[in-house]
């Protein structure tokens, strides 16, 4: 059996057009001139239109994102709320007028006029994702020890709110691409995941599914494996299976579970960046084991970083193919 392979572009992209993650994130020529060429050049499964894929909500609702050195990717240093309480005021964003994200509507449209049948998606982060950029780190980690309820809140509100976002997607005849790593084990335990983050992740995702019409990817990093059985629970259909995580657990609970959802099983990316053959191929051989004669599963790179070697994809292809 040949499994499926697609690498996972996001910053990547810069590396087409000779620019900074940076520059291709704020322009939206750069931007699609950018993943045109990295579609071009790799045929990925999705086309993801962002760079920062994380801070676009957290920007749409006036968070400053900060130009990084070199080629580092952007990103939101000092929280715009104060307070869980503050969260629980929050009006939804607009996404024809706030941030960024009218512009990577735009350039997701000519992406699709280019490639009618590529599969292309506007990244949507989930409620957690969004609350750790708005609140920081540290925060959001205090306020899930000593006011849970509240924050648990706070991740509903922003969760209904999404949805004009989503529907702004749907309007625009693209799809949506659902991320939310921050929630996963270990910054939350699984008691908190349970009671904090569920209840929002199930309402996030039922209303990206009732606009696009479909059930929705659910891409979370982390040690997804401690949570598996309340990811599956929320319907979605495609599950992403971390090298942070017990890989061979994860796709073998999957199966024996839910056989219907399709499992990304990533490669480490800091392998898939390496210029060592020999242990790429010791990598995807490992993926291959634990995959076996599985049906619904396909390898994935994780986000590739900026630096990969472009022959990299190619190789990994070769391999497979023999």
């Amino acid at each position: 059996m040949r499994i499926p392979f697609t690498p996972v572009i996001y910053e990547h992209a810069a590396r087409f057009v000779e620019a900074t993650p940076w520059q291709v994130s704020r322009d939206p020529e750069l931007l699609f001139a950018a993943h045109r060429a990295a579609y071009l050049h790799y045929r990925q499964q999705v086309i993801a239109v962002a760079i920062d894929i994380y801070n676009l909500e957290a920007e749409a609702y006036g968070a400053k994102v900060e130009a990084p050195t070199a080629n580092a990717i952007p990103a939101i240093h000092q929280p715009l709320l104060r307070s869980v309480d503050e969260g629980l005021e929050l009006p939804p964003f607009d996404p024809r007028k706030h941030g960024r994200i009218a512009m990577l509507i735009s350039v997701g449209q000519r992406l699709k006029r280019e490639f009618p049948d590529a599969d292309v998606r506007i990244p949507v982060s989930g409620p957690f994702s969004i609350a750790s950029n708005l609140l920081g780190v540290n925060n959001i980690c205090l306020a899930a020890a000593v006011e849970p309820e509240k924050l648990a809140q706070m991740l509903l509100r922003l969760a209904d709110n999404q949805a004009v976002l989503c529907r702004a997607v749907a309007e625009a005849g693209l799809d949506v691409a659902f991320f939310e790593s921050a929630a996963a084990p270990p910054l939350l335990s699984p008691k908190q995941f349970r009671q904090i983050e569920m209840p929002a992740l199930r309402r996030v995702l039922q209303v990206a599914a009732q606009c696009v019409g479909h059930p929705v990817p659910c891409i979370m990093g982390g040690d997804t494996y401690r949570v598996i059985d309340e990811l599956l629970s929320t319907g979605t259909n495609y599950l992403v299976c971390n090298v942070e995580t017990d890989q061979r657990a994860f796709v073998a609970r999957v199966w024996e579970t839910h056989p219907h959802v399709t499992v990304r099983v990533n490669l480490d990316p800091v392998v898939v960046a390496c210029r060592d053959p020999q242990r790429i191929y010791r990598a995807v051989d490992h993926v291959l084991e634990i995959v076996g004669q599985r049906t619904n599963c396909v390898m994935g790179t994780g986000a590739m970083p900026l630096e990969t070697p472009l022959e990299n994809i190619q190789l990994i292809r070769q391999y497979l193919s023999r």
